[in-house]
């Protein structure tokens, strides 16, 4: 015999025992009410009905599923999205519900031993916010949960991500080298001690050969440089540049290399070698052991305090580093503070 509720304002309520046993104490549907009845958020109720689980009335006339579609997308703001996400992950098994958390559309009910999932919900054309991000993940945090974000595309497919902010660490231990001198030659730096080039290669990965000296980059001879290791020069007036005049001369061809190099020395005090990430479309690939060892585990890209981007940008720097087997982290400057923000690809 099939189950029966009645729809009272935005809820349907199930009164007869045995359907809320099969509901709630079988399939985790609803919440209880006094009297041993139970109570169906509208998302759940769709749900069952177009599933042709329930009968559900409204003033003992039968409620057809069009006119159910018609009252939840009224009620909803974009109930289409949230439901397409809620049928997906109850027909993959789990134990969603709609969230009484404002700042989230539905959660996945922990298991024993499990993390309870916050789910936030958008749109393909919504835009990914990095500030609505990251307090999204302080929330989640705050209630012992993992956020994740449901992507429903203009087809009606979902793509899952994992959300967290992350604790960057390497195990890239400092080492201290002799003074030289460099030349400036446009974009780079060389050096042509051969003893200085091959420990700065050898212990810390700084730069590529070059005859028997080595090649920096900007970035790297602008750290080198504040840890009192390389003068640099001018090749044309031979004029001694300071770290100043450097970024000054350099910023015509590299506008944005302050972000870059606040985000360089980070990197370099959490023990990771950064090296430049241009052939996978960031600004960094990151090591945390020696290179020789393994592959780069991280790509990073640097966004502003209040970056915004569509979906689909977002989606092609997740997916080119899943391609190479990489986590994508996206690296938010904000005064003084930087958030590293890690987002990856996830089967429910």
């Amino acid at each position: 015999m099939q189950m029966s509720g009645d729809l009272i304002k935005n809820k349907v309520i199930v009164k007869k025992s045995k359907d809320v046993g099969r509901l709630y104490n079988k399939s985790n549907f609803g919440k209880p009410l006094k009297d041993n009845q139970l109570e169906l958020d509208i998302l759940e109720s769709v749900f069952l009905l177009g599933d042709e689980k329930i009968n559900i009335y409204s003033n003992k006339k039968l409620v057809s599923f069009r006119d159910l579609i018609k009252l939840a997308a009224e009620k909803i703001p974009g109930f289409e999205v949230k439901f397409l996400v809620f049928r997906d992950l109850r027909y993959r098994g789990h134990a969603v519900k709609v969230s009484e958390n404002k700042d989230f559309e539905l959660f996945i009910d922990k298991k024993e031993g499990s993390k309870t999932h916050f789910i936030s919900v958008f749109s393909e054309r919504y835009n990914f916010d990095v500030v609505k991000t990251k307090n999204l993940i302080k929330n989640a945090k705050e209630n012992k949960a993992d956020l994740w974000y449901a992507i429903v595309d203009e087809e009606g497919d979902i793509t899952y991500y994992d959300v967290s902010q992350i604790d960057l660490k390497g195990k890239i231990k400092k080492h201290s080298f002799t003074k030289d001198t460099g030349i400036l030659l446009e974009n780079r730096i060389v050096i042509f001690n051969e003893k200085l080039s091959k420990n700065l290669l050898e212990k810390e990965f700084f730069g590529k050969p070059f005859g028997n000296g080595l090649q920096l980059s900007i970035l790297e001879s602008l750290y080198l440089m504040e840890k009192g290791v390389l003068d640099i020069r001018d090749k044309a007036i031979g004029e001694r540049l300071s770290i100043k005049k450097l970024i000054d001369k350099i910023k015509k061809s590299q506008p944005d290399i302050n972000d870059r190099l606040i985000i360089y020395k980070d990197l370099k005090k959490r023990g990771l070698i950064p090296k430049t990430g241009f052939k996978f479309g960031a600004h960094f690939r990151a090591y945390a052991k020696r290179p020789g060892e393994t592959h780069a585990e991280y790509l990073l890209h640097i966004v502003k305090s209040n970056f915004k981007s569509v979906w689909a940008e977002m989606s092609r720097a997740v997916r080119l580093a899943h391609s190479v087997n990489k986590e994508i982290v996206f690296a938010r400057i904000d005064g003084k503070n930087i958030d590293y923000i890690k987002i990856g690809r996830l089967r429910p």
